[in-house]
């Protein structure tokens, strides 16, 4: 049987009128799978009863659920969601004072072995369809409203997986996300964060996307990124300063560098500086984010006294910096920390 959610508006609508139904009903039908988002047909009420049996014989909608939940001592949330086919992805809802964020996944397991992240050290299981990103936020934005009493304000493709090695599904679900007919989301609002794979940066950039872009750096020289992300070895800082200012050129889009401060690695003052060299080269924002430790992995946080230093390194570059604090991390639920472990 064929995924409805696979269907275009224009394969929809023809799909509508084979089954003898007038072709106005394939807007009715696409609002409630898409806007409404209500994947069951014996729900979709100012359809035919006729017309649902029809469907049901025909198409799948294939919904993820929610088999685990968490909440952290901060109030973010861990999900872990049941996709179709028994796999497991998780995603985190994370509130603050002056924003509602959903953090998603993108593939089931990574292909990638960043040695800090806990998703680096499962296998990659396959792609996530681009409905399966997008149900990941609509479940998480019904959890902000029912919990919090307002809606998501951010999106962040920060969870499980490469999101830039499943482009065709992650660009799909981000203009279902903008969508007036989707979500209607702000593509300012939205920001896919890669581990930096270079030639997928500057199609990026060719193909004019408007959300937000950040780049995993946390290290500002290839030997020390080699060992800590061996996808560097292939993706040099060099081919990547390439790629991010093509990018630039082509979206005139701010990069983020995000850089996870690891003691006695990557938080000297010369560390600093070999990173103020490379943001230098691009309009850009640091983020500087606290590490949050993992079983598979043995780095330690970096001291206060030396994370200040090396921030005050950096603005006295003239660079903007931002130190991100950890949320979610008692409920493994942190940036690093996503690897499908349950109560």
């Amino acid at each position: 049987m064929t995924n409805i959610r696979d269907l275009s508006f224009e394969q929809l609508r023809e799909a509508v009128v084979a089954l003898g139904e007038p072709a106005f009903r394939a807007k009715q039908l696409y609002e409630w799978l898409w806007v409404k988002h209500v994947l069951n047909f014996d729900e979709m009420l100012n359809l035919s009863k006729g017309f649902r049996e029809k469907l049901k014989e025909k198409y799948v909608t294939q919904p993820i659920e929610i088999v685990e939940f968490q909440q952290s001592n901060d109030k973010s949330q861990k999900y872990i969601f049941k996709l179709w086919d028994g796999h497991l992805v998780e995603g985190v809802l994370i509130p603050t004072d002056t924003r509602t964020t959903a953090c998603i996944s993108s593939q089931v397991g990574c292909s990638l072995t960043c040695k800090f992240c806990a998703t680096g050290y499962l296998d990659l299981k396959r792609n996530l369809h681009y409905y399966e990103i997008y149900d990941q936020v609509q479940l998480l934005n019904k959890a902000a409203l029912q919990y919090l009493e307002r809606p998501l304000s951010n999106i962040v493709y920060m969870g499980m997986g490469e999101p830039l090695l499943n482009y065709k599904n992650m660009l799909r679900s981000t203009e279902m996300l903008i969508s007036p007919q989707g979500m209607g989301m702000s593509p300012r609002r939205i920001t896919v964060s890669t581990a930096g794979i270079a030639k997928m940066i500057k199609k990026l950039g060719d193909d004019g996307v408007k959300f937000e872009f950040a780049l995993s750096l946390h290290a500002g020289n290839d030997e020390k990124r080699n060992k800590i992300m061996p996808i560097n070895e292939h993706n040099s800082l060099e081919a990547l300063g390439e790629a991010l200012r093509y990018f630039y050129e082509k979206t005139e889009t701010r990069v983020t560098f995000e850089y996870i401060i690891f003691k006695d690695i990557n938080d000297s003052p010369e560390d600093a500086r070999e990173l103020a060299v490379f943001a230098r080269t691009i309009p850009s924002k640091i983020n500087i984010i606290e590490y949050n430790p993992i079983n598979e992995a043995d780095f330690v946080n970096t001291t206060r006294k030396r994370m200040d230093e090396f921030v005050a390194i950096l603005e006295d570059k003239g660079l903007i910096v931002n130190v991100r604090r950890s949320r979610g991390k008692d409920i493994d639920g942190a940036c690093g920390q996503l690897a499908l472990k349950k109560r």
